[in-house]
């Protein structure tokens, strides 16, 4: 294959609305970033991460020095959880208020990221609350410049216009997609995921999986977006079982995040649907749900059932996963269990009832699954988005298919 004859260190500029920095040694660029910034009259960056990655992946060994070299002070929140909150992303602005932050970096995976994003718009907006801009009550179109250091394979938020936090006392994981959030730069190193435990590594692939199965399949979907997605597919069912393996082969670390990369773009051209809106009700009542596992609990139903309004787009960017589809209608069933099989060799074998979900669940879920911003993703599924469908769907997901 063409891929084990590209050198992976040499790092590329992905071009799009974010200037993103890819290949292993991408972040020794945050010295070109911070002068860039220094040039602008920024001199002071609040950074938005959590305990663990800015340390474990040394990307904070290389942004610290670089940062003070240039002359750019910073100030640091570490407060961000896996399914962020409303309330972190205050306790953030909030610092960068009081420090007079211009700039904001977020370190991460996708809750830093967009938590860091959501902090960019409330710099602006400074009379505004989390709560009030996840609750649409103000439409922002100014945030202060975001750079994006890129921890894991899986969420694309680094090149993409979205972010996503809990509403805890709502039970309400809206999201947003907004093009001042946008970041300015981003850095894309497959040397900050060596560290990634097993399950992550998992759980971002599948989230990427689910991007661009949606961004193929929504009602704006292009040429484009399918492209993405058939490639996307391809690189995690050829990469993930390696970096599974072998946790520091950079080879697969690079593809799975170029992968994951595209199926950002993917999805901030074709948007999504069914398995993000579904899921988002799921982390919001449990928060320690990691949102890929979500996804893969709900990924063979979805695709039993918008596959008869779509068999030809899912059959060719399946082939690697369940390979021989014709695309015809009929096997829905087939693709689904084709699905499942594929997540269960890879140790994914969770169902909603192992989560504690029961029948007794799904009216609660449904409800949630259709508050404002995830009813607008609805609006995009290949098939009506009614309850009673959304209900199958999550009925199909407490236990396996087979």
């Amino acid at each position: 294959m063409w891929e084990s004859k590209m050198d992976i260190y040499n790092v590329f500029e992905l071009r799009g609305r974010t200037l993103c920095y890819f290949g292993v040694g991408a972040i020794k660029k945050i010295k070109d970033i911070a002068e860039a910034l220094k040039k602008q009259g920024i001199n002071k960056v609040i950074v938005v991460t959590d305990e663990v990655a800015y340390k474990v992946t040394g990307a904070w060994d290389v942004i610290e020095p670089a940062l003070k070299e240039v002359g750019i002070d910073s100030i640091m929140y570490t407060g961000v959880t896996p399914n962020p909150t409303v309330e972190q992303i205050d306790e953030a602005t909030a610092m960068g208020k009081e420090f007079g932050a211009q700039a904001v970096i977020g370190i991460g995976g996708g809750s830093p990221i967009d938590s860091a994003k959501s902090v960019a718009i409330l710099l602006e907006y400074t009379d505004k609350t989390a709560s009030e801009l996840y609750e649409q009550k103000f439409i922002p179109e100014k945030a202060k410049p975001i750079i994006a250091v890129n921890t894991t394979h899986g969420t694309g938020t680094e090149v993409d216009r979205f972010a996503v936090a809990s509403i805890l006392d709502k039970e309400y994981k809206p999201a947003l997609a907004y093009d001042c959030i946008y970041p300015t730069y981003a850095i894309d190193d497959p040397a900050l995921m060596k560290t990634l435990p097993p399950n992550q590594t998992k759980f971002t692939s599948i989230d990427a999986i689910n991007h661009v199965t949606e961004a193929a399949t929504t009602i704006v979907a292009s040429p484009y977006s399918i492209l993405l997605a058939k490639e996307t597919i391809r690189l995690i069912t050829r990469y993930l079982p390696q970096a599974l393996s072998h946790p520091e082969d950079l080879v697969a670390r690079y593809y799975l995040l170029y992968a994951s990369a595209i199926a950002g773009i993917s999805f901030d051209n074709g948007l999504l649907h069914f398995t993000h809106a579904l899921e988002h009700p799921l982390s919001a009542i449990k928060p320690e749900l990691p949102h890929g596992l979500g996804l893969a609990m709900l990924l063979p139903a979805v695709v039993k059932h918008i596959y008869p309004a779509v068999p030809e787009v899912l059959a060719d960017i399946y082939e690697p996963i369940v390979p021989g589809l014709k695309g015809v209608p009929g096997e829905a069933e087939k693709i689904a269990a084709g699905i499942e099989k594929w997540l269960f060799s890879l140790g994914i074998t969770e169902k909603l009832e192992d989560m504690g979900f029961t029948k007794d669940d799904i009216p609660k879920l449904v409800e949630l699954a259709t508050t404002p911003s995830l009813d607008l993703l609805l609006s995009l599924a290949p098939i009506k988005a009614t309850k009673e469908v959304i209900a199958k769907i999550y009925e199909d997901s407490l236990k396996p298919l087979s």
